[in-house]
């Protein structure tokens, strides 16, 4: 069964709006300790509900372990985001988002990376979802960063 994409791509566009917002303020080359706080600031505003770093326990044939990952952020319980600040976003980073939307449930993940010059060369949607399909590029309408 396929999770249940309903207003995925709307959440989306807020998400990368308010990640636009931090990044016209910000630019590039900070830590993503400083994107972070910054983003949950401009998610607030705009109404979004999320958690940040989530706990997500790992189960190894039936066995909880000790460890966990930590996602960075769940926006509306629906989309996962996986922040950076890198010199470019390389498969593992796309293999660790996808993971997550696995251990998470969730239909969409946006990696980020605030360490572009332009904000719309930093994002990438993934899913498993055919509905929704990886994408490069957020709708034009996501961002407004010329």
């Amino acid at each position: 069964m396929l999770p249940d994409t309903t207003n995925v791509d709307a959440i989306a566009r807020r998400i990368l709006d308010a990640a636009a917002e931090v990044h016209r303020q910000l630019g590039p080359g900070l830590l993503e300790s400083i994107y972070l706080p910054c983003l949950q600031f401009e998610l607030s505003a705009s109404g979004l509900r999320f958690v940040v770093q989530r706990k997500v326990p790992i189960i190894y044939k039936g066995l909880l372990l000790d460890d966990s990952y930590r996602v960075d952020l769940i926006v509306e319980n629906r989309v996962v985001v996986e922040l950076k600040s890198v010199a470019a976003l390389t498969p593992v980073h796309e293999s660790q988002a996808l993971t997550y939307l696995r251990l998470t449930g969730c239909p969409l993940a946006l990696l980020i990376n605030f360490n572009v010059p332009r904000m719309a060369d930093g994002i990438r949607w993934l899913s498993e979802s055919p509905r929704l399909g990886a994408r490069s590029d957020p709708p034009s309408s996501a961002i407004s960063v010329v």
